[in-house]
């Protein structure tokens, strides 16, 4: 067996042996036969292991089964080693291009029979579609190649090897090897065969390539038509029936471009395809194609010569048991989920995603940058180092990347943008990357984050720019320096569209401040909007010691360097769910925008191509929550940027209760990815008649008292709750800290903060060095009247001079029970709190509190910088549907702006509760659970919360915002709670 081919892992060079260039993915009638399936396989801890495997009769009949594709460490239930999560860390010594001798390496093996006709083939090759990270291949004993890039594909002559019958296939699989060093994604590291592998037939005169480029004007489109193939297989056919074209090549000098008139543009929302077939005699090719041009006109970003407003997601392949293999059912249901939450846009991160995810986002419609698999995170430990980017030893590796990148995938009219990469620092490689691209394709834009200046890239872009950052971006008069940049790279730079490839990280509960940045992009045209950090969660399902299933993240298996849950920071939860940060999304960016004005509502059409016709618009009058009349909202069709006006129709205002009118924006007929009556886009108008608040009765007779005593449903001992309308109840209690939020736990960068922010240190930490989570009460004095029960305490912490006064008082006012708590805190005070609330108790007893009904915001949770996509109305839900299973337990479950509550059990009715405005007309919110929010703290996983015997019920009079601290700004000051008054007045009653 020769050896003189296989390449050491610490090499640089991309591939060798019989490897093809790159070209595209291609729908071909010419044969193929799928190797996917069960293959033989051994694990070994080492690359050095024998090539004995590799000959045609070696018995691996005692070798292990694995699927294909698949990852190694996600089989066998931990026998192939377990999973890796880091995010800028490489989980092995920075040495490049070298790694460690404990390098684990997967053999393996499989037989297949040549197909019968398959002798007439011109060549046979063997294709992969995704290996990670370095592998190398056999044919009948024969080495053929090897290569690396994970998520490119790899495609090898075996023509001289195959033969008619039994064939033997062997592959060697590294985990490690140096381009791993180019492959710091942050991601788990998942190594194996984890996309197709497929054997083709190629014939004599077929076609080895072809690229229909696309253009679009005014109703008129275009097709360059770039076709691969011997002379000898000419005449090559172009058909597009629906177009009635059928024009015909009959030599590659004939390709000239094609003008087609009467064509219908494809955009993102209009994903017009039409089926187009490039044939020869013995081959032909299936391919969509889209008319549209993409083009950057001075600090514009235009698709069909419009503006864009990329609403975009970050996405990973990621799926909680199966890792990076593709599913296409799953794949497609994703992406139909994105398109029903108003994502339009998906940023391929940070690699070229499996071909056929691009095929469905042509047809469901979404503008796709396309970022190659590069990626050198890691060697910002080292000041860059050695980076890869920057060394001109490396310079094959990236121009092999972004050519395979570019060639794969070149025919996709959903690509309107290329990336080079991510995080990959900046240097000569990167250039020249870009320099590769713009000379094979001058109709799509360059992108890379990390080129500050704009040296080598069309687009200014960022990560993670703030608030008022991305305005001096924006803003036509600005002139503040930008990032990196002299005065003069300022200028260039604002010279251009700009993109948030990542902003407002999703990670654990948050983020805010989505409609600060539409807003923005709304004001200013040169910012284009951005992708969200990120699409989902990166959970790998896995089970407890007691056998419960949970979603794990870095650490969870034991590895030596890990980033804990930082991999947990998607608005889609492991499990499909979606979190409450992506209905906010889809409320922030909806296609349709209403403004009230006078008794008529302004109705714009925010879309990029399409009209209105296919909405229809309802309204609804409900009084405190309570639907009492409806209709249809009669608006005009409008065209994409298009404003009209319509009547608002007459609205029923109650005296004795609040008076809602809803407009809502639905789908008239079923699309692709919704049902008809899907909601796109909805607004509210307040007609409520102003009401007075009652007034606090002043109480002049109060007397010092033993606290032992009943005011209506409320019984006291030594001045404490002890029942409310006949069942155990305690409290209230001062409750100032939550489980801290991933944001919260995050540490400042101490530049910019909502509050007295210390650098490297959380908000989380404060809160605990000042005692937050571990407050104790004094009782400083109670007292009575004949009706009414008043108590002060003082309430500090262990080793802390600073306190807060609690007064609660309990009376009858007009029959009813009122609690009116002031809280006021002292001086000395030096960091945003988390809440200002209180906190009751109720043990299950015989009737547990499971659930709860209340008019207020809802029907998802919401915070100060997160209501956009709350509205007020009635709700309903247990007590488990209250709280979000974020993977690491946290803050979860706030309803704002509360009027009435009713706790429930079962089906009857506990207590009752309503919510007064304090002199401001602020209103509180609960949080109902079966957890306080310091047993919740202390859990690292959902599973580690004990089951609990009583329910807790949190008012808060205000909540600390969310932010995006975890990997972005920290709260807006105007959304931070800073230690204050504040007042809380409930009435309640028996259920």
């Amino acid at each position: 067996m020769s050896t003189e081919l296989s390449p050491h892992v610490s090499d640089v060079t991309p591939g060798h042996g019989a490897l093809r260039p790159a070209r595209s993915w291609l729908h071909s009638d010419a044969p193929s036969l799928s190797l996917n399936g069960p293959w033989r396989f051994r694990l070994s801890p080492t690359a050095s292991g024998p090539e004995d495997f590799a000959e045609d009769r070696f018995d691996d009949q005692g070798w292990d089964t694995i699927p294909v594709p698949s990852h190694w460490v996600l089989e066998g239930d931990g026998a192939y080693g377990r999973p890796i999560y880091t995010n800028i860390r490489f989980p092995f010594p920075i040495d490049p291009p070298h790694v460690p001798d404990e390098n684990p390496t997967g053999d393996y093996r499989r037989h297949f029979d040549l197909p019968a006709g398959w002798s007439d083939a011109e060549r046979v090759l063997l294709r992969f579609d995704g290996v990670e990270s370095l592998f190398r291949v056999w044919v009948n004993g024969v080495e053929v190649g090897g290569a690396s890039g994970s998520r490119l594909a790899h495609e090898f002559d075996v023509t001289a090897e195959v033969r008619a019958g039994d064939n033997t296939v062997a592959v060697r699989v590294h985990q490690w090897s140096a381009a791993s060093y180019v492959e710091d994604q942050d991601q788990w590291w998942l190594p194996g065969i984890f996309r197709d592998v497929t054997l083709l037939a190629r014939p004599v005169g077929g076609i080895e390539d072809v690229w229909l480029r696309t253009g679009y004007e005014d109703g008129h489109g275009r097709i360059e038509a770039e076709v691969t193939a011997e002379a000898s297989a000419f005449p090559v056919t172009l058909r597009i029936p629906e177009l009635a074209i059928e024009h015909v090549w009959n030599a590659p000098g004939e390709i000239t471009p094609l003008d087609v008139p009467d064509v219908l543009p494809w955009s993102a929302e209009v994903p017009r395809l039409y089926e187009a077939t490039v044939s020869t005699a013995a081959e032909s090719v299936a391919l969509r194609v889209g008319f549209r041009t993409v083009e950057i006109r001075g600090d514009l970003f235009l698709v069909n010569g419009r503006r864009v407003v990329f609403h975009g997601v970050n996405r990973h392949e990621t799926h909680p048991e199966r890792g990076r293999v593709f599913d296409e059912e799953h794949a497609r249901e994703d992406l139909a989920r994105m398109k029903r939450f108003n994502v339009n846009a998906i940023r391929t991160s940070h690699y070229p995603p499996h071909p056929r995810l691009l095929d469905l986002a042509d047809e469901l419609g979404f503008w796709v940058v396309l970022e190659c698999d590069l990626e050198t995170h890691g060697f910002d430990q080292v000041d860059w180092v050695g980076n890869p980017s920057d060394d001109p030893a490396w310079r094959e590796v990236c121009l092999d990347r972004i050519r395979r990148s570019v060639e794969r995938d070149k025919n996709h009219p959903g690509i309107v943008i290329w990336s080079l990469g991510n995080e990959a620092g900046t240097g000569g490689n990167l250039a020249a990357m870009s320099a590769w691209v713009h000379a094979r394709d001058a109709g799509r834009p360059v992108h890379y984050e990390g080129d500050y200046t704009g040296e080598y890239t069309d687009i200014y872009s960022r990560m993670y720019a703030s608030v008022p950052e991305t305005e001096q971006i924006g803003a036509a008069d600005a002139r503040s320096p930008l990032l990196n940049c002299t005065p003069a790279q300022s200028a260039r730079q604002r010279g251009k569209p700009f993109l948030l490839c990542e902003y407002a990280h999703a990670m654990g509960n948050g983020p805010g401040a989505f409609d600060q940045y539409e807003a923005l992009v709304r004001r200013y045209p040169r910012l284009h909007g951005g992708f969200v950090w990120e699409w989902r969660d990166h959970g790998l399902l896995a089970t407890a010691a007691d056998g419960t299933p949970y979603y794990a993240y870095g650490g969870d298996f034991g590895e030596v360097v890990h980033d804990g849950n930082f991999v947990m920071d998607g608005m889609l939860l492991s499990n499909d769910v979606p979190s409450p940060s992506l209905f906010e999304f889809a409320a922030v960016t909806r296609p349709i925008d209403f403004v009230f004005e006078g008794g008529k509502v302004a109705v714009t059409n925010l879309r990029h191509t399409a009209d209105t016709a296919d909405l229809g618009f309802r309204w609804r009058v409900e009084h405190d929550g309570v639907p009492v009349v409806s209709g249809e909202l009669a608006v005009p069709v409008l065209a994409a940027g298009e404003s009209g006006w319509a009547p608002v129709p007459p609205v029923p205002v109650a005296s004795d209760a609040e008076t809602w009118l809803t407009i809502e924006a639905a789908l008239t007929r079923p699309t692709p990815w919704a049902p008809a009556g899907h909601v796109v886009a909805t607004a509210q108008l307040d007609c409520t008649e102003r009401r007075v608040v009652p007034a606090v009765r002043p109480r002049d007779d109060w007397r010092p008292g033993d606290g032992n005593l009943s005011v209506g449903i409320a019984e006291f001992s030594g001045g404490s709750l002890v029942r409310l309308a006949d069942r155990p109840v305690t409290g209230p209690r001062l409750e100032l800290f939550r489980a801290p939020t991933d944001n919260d736990e995050s540490p400042s960068d101490g530049v910019e903060g909502s509050d007295d922010s210390i650098a490297g240190t959380s908000n989380a930490d404060l809160w605990r060095r000042d005692g937050l989570d571990r407050l104790t009460a004094r009782r400083v004095r109670v007292e009575h009247t004949g009706d009414a029960l008043r108590t002060l305490e003082k309430v500090s912490a262990a080793n802390s001079a600073v306190w807060v006064m609690m007064e609660s008082t309990w009376s009858l006012e007009d029959g009813e029970l009122e609690l009116r708590v002031e809280i006021e805190p002292s001086r000395g005070w030096r960091t945003v709190w988390p809440r200002i609330g209180i906190r009751f108790e109720l043990p299950d007893g015989a009737a547990p509190v499971d659930g709860a009904e209340w008019f207020g915001l809802g029907p998802l949770e919401s915070y100060p910088d997160s209501l956009r996509a709350a509205r007020t109305g009635r709700f309903t839900a247990t007590v488990r549907d209250l709280s979000v299973d974020y993977a690491r337990p946290q803050e979860t479950g706030h309803r704002s702006e509360l009027r009435r509550l009713t706790l429930t059990s079962g089906a009857a009715d506990v207590l009752r509760i309503s919510a007064l405005p304090d002199t401001r007309g602020r209103r509180p919110g609960f949080t109902l659970g079966r957890h306080t929010p310091q047993q919740i703290a202390r859990a690292g996983h959902p599973f580690e919360l004990a089951d609990s015997t009583t329910s807790h019920l949190v008012i808060d009079a205000a909540q600390h915002g969310l932010g995006s601290r975890a990997c972005g700004p920290d709260v807006w000051p105007e959304f931070a709670l800073r230690p204050e008054s504040r007042t809380i007045r409930l009435r309640i009653a028996a259920g």
